[in-house]
C-alpha cells in the first residue's frame, strides 16, 4: 500500500506542479492567459479537430469491425491482423509520408485523415471484441420475428457493440487532443503545439503552464468520460463463438474486401511505400546524413530501460488492484492512471519546472526523461500487469501458503510465473510507446541524445525528407510487434468466447 501510494504521488506530481505554478502566478495572470484570443483560437481548433477525428473513427471503426466479424470473408484471420496494423504507424510518420509525397498539402482536413487512419484501431479492436461475444441466438430470434437484416443490426447488434466502440472513440479523442507531431508537420496549430512553442520561446513559462493546464483539463474530461461509459466486466454465457452471419455473394464479398484493403493500404502500405520511394529518389540524403545506427541504439536502450522501470513501478498498484477492493485501492489506481490523461508536453513542462526547483543537476538528464516516460506509460503497464495477475487463481497462492511458503516466495514461485506473459506483453507495449514518443523526448532529452523520433523531427524540420524516410520506416517496423500482440489477443478471445466470455 505504501509503495502504491508513492507511485500514485509520482503520477500526480506533474498535475500538482502545474496547479501550483498557475496559482502562484496569481488569478489575474491566469485569467489573462486563458482569456487571450490566441488561447481561445487554439482551444476551438483543438476541440474541432478532436471531435471530427473521434466521430469519423467511430463510424469507420464500427463499419470495419462489422465487416471483419459479421461477414463471411476468406482469410478472415488475416483481415483481423490487417485491421490491427495501423497501430504500428505513428501519426507523425503518417503525416510525414503525406508531406514527403505532396509538399503543398497541409491543413485541417489532411490532419483529420491522417489521425483517423492512425487511430481507427482504437475503435475497431474493442468493437471486434464486443461483436465476438454477441449471442447469435438474439439475432436469430429477431430474424424469426420478421425483422430484416438492417433492422436487426440497428436494434440488436449495434446496441451491443456501441458501448465498447464509444469507449474507443474517447481514446481516439485523447490521442488527437495530445498529439504533437502530426499537427506540427501539417501546420495545424493546437493547444499541444502552442504549449511547445511557448516552452521553446522561454519568454513566459507561466503562460505555458496555464495553457498546459487547460490542455490537461480537457484531457482529464476525456478520460473521465471514457471511464463512465466503459463496458462493465461481466461474464455472460454465449453460443459458439460469434459466427459470420451475413453472406454477401461474390460481388458483395469482393466489395467488402476491397474496402478493408483500401483502409489498410491507406493506413500502413501508403506510408511505407511513400517513404521507400522518397529514399530511392532523394538527392538530399547525402547532404544531410543521419546516424541511423546511433539513433536506433539509443532508442532501443532507452525504450528497454523505460519499459523495465514502468513495469517495476506498476507492480505494487497492479497487485493491489488485482487482489484487493476498497475505496483506497480504487483511488490509488485512479490517480496512477493520470499519465493516461496528461499529454507528453504537459508532463514534460511540469518535470522541467520540478527538476529546476528541487534537482537542478538532473535537468536535461536521462533520469528526468525516464521519469516522464514512467508517468506517461505507467497506465499501460498497470493495465497489462493487473489483468495478468488477476488471471492467476488465488487458490494456487493459498495452497502454496499452506505448504509453508511465505508471501514473497509464493509470489516468485506461483504468481509471477503465471502472470509473466501478460507482464511481458505490457513491457512490449511500453517499450514501443517510448520509442515513438516525440514531445516529451524533445523537451527533456539530454544534449546529444537523439532517438529515432527526434531524428525524424529534426530532419523534417530542415526539409531533409530523404534523410528522414528510413527513420520513418524503422518506426513503423517497431510498432508491428504490439499490433500483432493485440491481433493474437483478439483471435484468442474469439476462439474462447463460445465457453465463457468476459
Amino acid at each position: 500500500m505504501l509503495a502504491a501510494a508513492l507511485v500514485a504521488a509520482a503520477a500526480a506530481a506533474p498535475l500538482v506542479q502545474l496547479l501550483t505554478r498557475v496559482a502562484g502566478g496569481g488569478a489575474e495572470a491566469a485569467a489573462s492567459a486563458l482569456l487571450r484570443p490566441r488561447t481561445a483560437d487554439l482551444l476551438v481548433d483543438t476541440l474541432a479537430l478532436t471531435a471530427t477525428v473521434s466521430a469519423l473513427a467511430l463510424a469507420l471503426g464500427i463499419a470495419l469491425a462489422t465487416a471483419a466479424v459479421r461477414v463471411r470473408l476468406p482469410g478472415r484471420r488475416l483481415w483481423w491482423i490487417a485491421l490491427c496494423l495501423p497501430l504500428a504507424v505513428p501519426s507523425y510518420v503518417g503525416a510525414f509520408a503525406w508531406t514527403a509525397t505532396w509538399p503543398t498539402v497541409d491543413g485541417f482536413w489532411p490532419l483529420v485523415i491522417v489521425l483517423t487512419l492512425c487511430t481507427v484501431p482504437y475503435v475497431t479492436l474493442p468493437a471486434m471484441a464486443a461483436l465476438s461475444t454477441l449471442d447469435d441466438g438474439l439475432v436469430d430470434v429477431a430474424r424469426t420475428l420478421g425483422r430484416g437484416r438492417v433492422r436487426v443490426y440497428v436494434t440488436v447488434v449495434l446496441p451491443h457493440v456501441l458501448p465498447a466502440a464509444a469507449a474507443g472513440a474517447l481514446l481516439v479523442a485523447l490521442y488527437a487532443l495530445s498529439d504533437f507531431g502530426a499537427p506540427a508537420i501539417l501546420r495545424v496549430e493546437t493547444l499541444t503545439t502552442g504549449v511547445y512553442a511557448q516552452f521553446s520561446s522561454g519568454f513566459d513559462r507561466t503562460l505555458a503552464a496555464t495553457t498546459a493546464l487547460l490542455l490537461a483539463a480537457v484531457a482529464v474530461a476525456c478520460v473521465a468520460g471514457e471511464r463512465l461509459i466503459r463496458p462493465r466486466t461481466v461474464r455472460t454465457r454465449t453460443t459458439a463463438s460469434a459466427r459470420p452471419a451475413v453472406e454477401l455473394g461474390r460481388a458483395g464479398t469482393a466489395a467488402t474486401m476491397t474496402a478493408l484493403a483500401v483502409v489498410t493500404a491507406a493506413s500502413v502500405l501508403f506510408p511505407v511505400v511513400a517513404l521507400g520511394i522518397r529514399m530511392l529518389r532523394s538527392d538530399r540524403y547525402a547532404s544531410t546524413p543521419v546516424d541511423l545506427a546511433g539513433a536506433l541504439g539509443t532508442t532501443v536502450g532507452i525504450s528497454a530501460l523505460a519499459a523495465t522501470v514502468a513495469v517495476a513501478v506498476a507492480l505494487p498498484v497492479s497487485i493491489l488492484a488485482a487482489r484487493y477492493r476498497g475505496p483506497l485501492v480504487t483511488g490509488l489506481e485512479s490517480v496512477s492512471y493520470l499519465g493516461h490523461a496528461l499529454p507528453g508536453v504537459v508532463v514534460a513542462l511540469a518535470l522541467v519546472t520540478l527538476s529546476l526547483q528541487f534537482f537542478p543537476g538532473a535537468y536535461q538528464s536521462a533520469l528526468v526523461l525516464l521519469a516522464a516516460y514512467g508517468i506517461l506509460f505507467l497506465p499501460k503497464s498497470i493495465g497489462a500487469s493487473r489483468a495478468a495477475i488477476a488471471q492467476v487463481p488465488e487458490e494456487l497462492e493459498e495452497t502454496s501458503r499452506t505448504l509453508g511458503r511465505g508471501p514473497v516466495r509464493t509470489w516468485l514461485r506461483v504468481t509471477l510465473p503465471g502472470a509473466l506473459p501478460g507482464i511481458l506483453a505490457g513491457w512490449v507495449l511500453v517499450a514501443t510507446a517510448v520509442a515513438k514518443e516525440l514531445p516529451a523526448t524533445l523537451m527533456l532529452r539530454p544534449i546529444g541524445f537523439d532517438t529515432l523520433a527526434t531524428e525524424l523531427w529534426s530532419k523534417t524540420s530542415l526539409g531533409a525528407y530523404g534523410a528522414a524516410a528510413p527513420i520513418g520506416v524503422l518506426l513503423i517496423l517497431a510498432g508491428i510487434a504490439p499490433a500483432l500482440l493485440l491481433a493474437r489477443g483478439l483471435e484468442r478471445r474469439r476462439t474462447t468466447s463460445g465457453r465463457m466470455a468476459p
